[in-house]
């Protein structure tokens, strides 16, 4: 069973071997509407968490922005990783299946009622094991993407063995990110895929 949000990327078979250097630059504009999205997303997550914890449900308007938010964040993420060479577009769809478009999809299967109100009441203490496990992952994407770098740069094209260190990385982070923002109940999986 596959867990309730899921990324594929399509990387191209040859890099330009200019673009590791530059990609990070030509996001910025990105990262600046991003940090805007992640606050108003750490708003909803608290709207979320109380929605949930009186409720039982999570708000379909709510999900979907949550959706939103985490989508914008990986495609950026994916593009500063030269995984792909496409410009992330300044895309808004509020909808947890990916619209497509990109070489970057993101797909969510957010949890909207029959929600666990402890689960969400204890959200915070049962993210730490996650967010251990999950920095691990990024630490050996880190380093891969730090040697990819340098393959791109003089060859142009991605080892496929760090490339797929640098996607989990990515996946895992997507994960402990769904299961913060109260998306889904579903614990990350606490391993390396």
């Amino acid at each position: 069973m596959e867990y309730p949000a899921t990324l594929e990327v399509t990387t191209p078979e040859r890099i330009a071997n200019w673009r590791p250097l530059v990609q990070w630059i030509m996001a910025i504009p990105h990262f600046i509407v991003w940090y805007g999205l992640n606050l108003a997303g750490e708003m909803v997550a608290g709207v979320s968490w109380f929605a949930i914890l009186f409720t039982g449900r999570l708000p379909v308007g709510l999900a979907n922005f949550q959706c939103m938010v985490q989508r914008y964040g990986v495609r950026i993420n994916a593009y500063v990783a030269f995984l792909h060479t496409e410009y992330p577009p300044f895309a808004f769809d509020v909808t947890p299946t990916d619209p497509g478009g990109t070489p970057v999809r993101v797909d969510f299967q957010p949890s909207l009622s029959g929600r666990n109100r402890l689960s969400c009441a204890l959200r915070i203490l049962w993210l730490i094991p996650a967010a251990i496990v999950t920095m691990l992952i990024a630490i050996v994407g880190a380093v891969c993407g730090l040697v990819g770098l340098f393959a791109v740069l003089f060859t142009g094209r991605w080892p496929e063995g760090l490339r797929a260190w640098v996607m989990k990385s990515l996946r895992a982070s997507l994960r402990l990110n769904a299961y913060a923002s109260l998306l889904t109940d579903e614990y990350p999986p606490l391993n390396f895929n």
